[in-house]
């Protein structure tokens, strides 16, 4: 039987103090959609519903370039969970499984825990995730006899001795999809905030006489983002966790609190870390790779035996292929270099392909950009391009080629060859003394100014 989720989405998340809806707010580089969606995967859904309110097309776009097949369903007036899974649930039309609603707002939830959850369904009609909050204000409780739940309140409903249980609701609830197209309908919105709440699935179902189950998790995986300070917070939790799993599988950070990881990045073991390196998102780095301090990498792949840095870029597209060398103040972007190339320093390279073991100059520029269209430049095996060289593309430089300093390279240069552009040098005898006397003697002197 499969398995389907409903990714809730719609809030406006006014306490953000922002015109970006609540669930596109970043942490660790991705939308905090984009963490609730990669723990779903876990389950391996056979559909994927987001509903979308605030900011709906923003929502969805983000949903599929998440999630290509995702289902975008519009929540126009946000009326509660109840509410919105009830509009999600015509778009599961002929779908038979189990059924996850999770929350695109909670991003530290683990893929190991939904499947948790889903496998306690063996053992009840309905499972909802709880934890146990060190300060339960502000949660639904949930009223249990160890792992029977009776029935959730809400906060604003419960009365003081309901106020004093720590078992809270996470809003993470699994059943048949049969359930919730029989049950959603019945609930109603009689509370103090006149919304219609999913928590009131658990009495429903317990007046049918199912089994209302509970699974428990840490607290720190139901941690909900609704102001920038919460932001802030979880950016913290996420590098802390982060550096630390780091360290754990063998990576060398040499000044752990100053790397920054994304939600996705990839290290293996033995490769070093320096102070200050920033990851963007999709960034893969081989084991015995080394980054030196205060690089910033970004959708690229480093392979074993390359360094990188100090302060370089490696943008989306850079392909490093072992023991390659990018020194410092090297950019790259959309390239592939080939096993031990070497752009050592002060050099741009966009939109090419370096051949294996070919030495890039201090000061060279591949000019990729015509203005209107981007161009390749493809660098033989064991080519040297001389410092400062230009290359404007369209152009190859041959296996073994190489370029004089200086040069402004518009034509292919064929392998083995020289390629030379630059205009010959003149030297005039006594030209700077006389140019500088005449300065001089045009200068204003004291007063004449």
């Amino acid at each position: 039987m499969g398995t389907a989720l409903i990714v809730l989405a719609a809030g406006e998340g006014t306490r953000m103090n922002s015109d970006t809806p609540k669930v596109l707010h970043r942490l660790a580089g991705a939308p905090l959609l984009w963490h609730a969606l990669r723990a779903g995967r876990a389950l391996e859904p056979e559909r994927i519903v987001v509903v979308t309110g605030f900011g709906a097309e923003a929502v969805a776009r983000a949903a599929r370039a998440a999630e290509p097949e995702a289902l975008i369903v519009h929540q126009p007036e946000r009326r509660g969970t109840a509410d919105a899974v009830a509009a999600a649930l015509p778009a599961l039309g002929g779908f038979a499984g189990d059924l996850v609603v999770l929350y695109g707002d909670t991003p530290f939830l683990r893929g190991e825990t939904l499947a948790a959850l889903a496998g306690a369904r063996a053992r009840h009609d309905l499972v909802v995730l709880g934890f146990e909050a060190a300060d339960p204000t502000g949660y639904g409780r949930l009223l249990a006899q160890g792992d029977s739940v009776e029935r959730i309140v809400e906060h604003a409903d419960a009365t003081p001795e309901e106020r004093a249980v720590t078992l809270c609701n996470s809003g993470v609830v699994c059943a048949d999809i049969g359930l919730f197209a029989r049950l959603v309908p019945r609930i109603g919105n009689a509370n103090r905030k006149g919304e219609y709440y999913l928590t009131d699935l658990a009495a429903l179902a317990r007046s049918e006489g199912l089994g209302v189950g509970v699974l428990r998790c840490d607290e720190a995986e139901t941690l909900g983002i609704n102001t920038r300070a919460e932001l802030a917070a979880a950016e913290a939790a996420f590098q802390a966790r982060a550096r630390a799993a780091a360290l754990e599988a063998g990576v060398a950070l040499d000044d752990p609190a100053s790397v920054i990881f994304a939600y996705d990045t990839e290290i293996g073991r033995d490769a070093t870390i320096g102070a200050h390196v920033v990851f963007g998102p999709g960034v893969t780095v081989e084991s015995g790779a080394e980054i030196r301090a205060f690089c910033h990498l970004e959708g690229c792949h480093v392979s074993r035996g390359a360094v990188v840095g100090p302060f370089a870029r490696l943008r989306p597209g850079a392909e490093l292929a072992e023991d390659v060398r990018v020194g410092n103040f090297v950019e790259i972007k959309a390239a592939v270099l080939d096993e031990g190339a070497k752009v050592n320093h002060l050099a741009y390279v966009g939109d090419a392909h370096v051949g294996a073991g070919a030495n890039l100059g201090a000061g060279t520029i591949t000019c990729n950009y015509d203005g209107v269209s981007k161009h390749r430049t493809e660098i033989g095996a064991g080519a040297f391009i001389g410092s400062d060289t230009m290359l404007v593309a369209p152009v190859r430089i041959g296996a073994g080629a190489m370029t004089a300093s200086g040069s402004v390279i518009t034509m292919d240069v064929p392998d083995g060859a020289l390629g030379v552009a630059r205009a010959r040098q003149q030297v005039r005898p006594g030209f700077a003394a006389r140019f500088f006397a005449r300065l001089r003697a045009a200068r204003p002197g004291p007063g004449e100014a």
